[in-house]
């Protein structure tokens, strides 16, 4: 599958599949993400969560037993999938996805942002059904398809390798998680730093483990983001959607 990055000099095709990586894991893509917080304003509101130095054990936790086992390695299969253009094994991982969503909001969550993302990239002309004329053809997007799948797709039409589209979902999360706790715990910018510092090796280590599990192994263990996600739907008071 031809993408931006390998159809430019050597080099630039680097520069653009970097910056490519950049845009889709910033907080300005207009996709919506910032109003979720996947249960982790619940967690604040039952005092879970009250501090940097809890914030800091949650999302380890959240890395750990969910990214990690997850999102991450459903991400590098699709990622493998939409290379070699595996309808078959698209639609099986992005209904994978779905079925681990554990409550309402969740699943809610991704299939909003799944949809937020699909119709950014059409109005980029960046869909599967926007490839020029004259090449192969490209499986079609699952119906209703999640946003690990969604970003598995542009993070490959942008030319962007697997291992960096990890390393960038992860760091995505992560911003966005340190956002939510900025306006709702709250957490000092300071604070969000040092957060950042203490958990970027864990990113690197969470796509390692990630690359290396077998199919058989994988699958979320988050019984407390479960119980907070579903909690959050009666709160009282909330900022975000989820």
């Amino acid at each position: 599958m031809p993408t931006e990055a390998a159809m430019t000099p050597t080099g630039q095709g680097d520069d653009l599949a970097l910056l490519g990586l950049l845009q889709l894991v910033s907080p300005a893509l207009p996709i919506g993400a910032f109003a979720f917080s996947q249960g982790l304003e619940s967690a604040f509101e039952l005092g879970w969560v009250n501090d940097e130095a809890s914030l800091g054990d949650w999302l380890e936790g959240v890395l750990e037993d969910g990214l990690t086992r997850c999102e991450l390695p459903a991400l590098a299969r699709l990622h493998a999938a939409w290379s070699e253009g595996d309808g078959a094994a698209i639609a099986a991982w992005d209904a994978w996805l779905a079925a681990n969503r554990e409550t309402a909001e969740l699943a809610a969550e991704d299939a909003r942002l799944g949809a937020a993302l699909a119709r950014l990239l059409g109005s980029l002309a960046l869909l599967p059904a926007d490839l020029p004329e004259g090449e192969p053809a490209l499986p079609a997007l699952p119906a209703g398809a999640g946003y690990v799948t969604l970003f598995a797709w542009a993070a490959r039409v942008r030319g962007v390798p697997l291992r960096p589209a990890l390393l960038g979902f992860a760091w995505a999360w992560l911003e966005n998680q340190l956002a939510v706790a900025c306006k709702a715990l709250p957490l000092g910018h300071t604070a969000a730093q040092r957060l950042v510092e203490r958990l970027r090796p864990a990113l690197v280590a969470a796509v390692d483990e990630a690359l290396a599990l077998p199919d058989d192994a994988l699958g979320p263990a988050l019984p407390g983001l479960a119980l907070a996600s579903a909690l959050h739907e009666t709160q009282y008071s909330r900022l975000f959607r989820s």
